[in-house]
């Protein structure tokens, strides 16, 4: 098995199963990989403040594209939507080849590998877009 999918990986990517979608959410939003077809639905629970309190995947993407939305719900609590889109852009960045840092998020560097992998790209990408794009959807619904 090559670094790109080693056991922590595979381990991270199974544990979404333990980050459910939410029932009743402040925010959902689905993203779809038009080049593999993994699709991401975040669904966020949000205090007074705009900060994520809680977190729901529905997660139907490769072992990268799984571990990445677990790596992601598990850094995200407590961020505000530009925190969350700050992530984004860098993550996105960093995979492009246009940074040589790892974005500052807990566990990102897990999946460093996979930036060698182009096709890998957008689904290692939806949950932090999905969960941006909910957020700023939910702020301009609720002002």
């Amino acid at each position: 098995m090559s670094a790109l999918y080693n056991m922590d990986v595979l381990r991270m990517a199974a544990s979404v199963a333990d980050l459910p979608p939410l029932a009743d959410p402040d925010a959902r939003e689905e993203r779809r990989s038009p080049t593999c077809g993994s699709r991401m639905t975040v669904t966020l629970r949000l205090d007074s403040e705009g900060r994520i309190t809680a977190i729901g995947l529905d997660a139907k993407a490769c072992a990268l594209g799984q571990a990445a939305s677990a790596i992601f719900a598990k850094g995200a609590i407590g961020k505000d939507h530009a925190a969350i889109a700050t992530a984004s852009e860098a993550w996105r960045a960093y995979l492009a080849g246009e940074v040589d840092a790892v974005p500052d998020w807990p566990g990102l560097d897990l999946l460093s590998a996979g930036r060698d992998y182009p096709a890998r790209h957008p689904s290692m990408r939806l949950a932090f877009e999905a969960a941006s794009a909910a957020m700023a959807q939910a702020l301009q619904t609720n002002g």
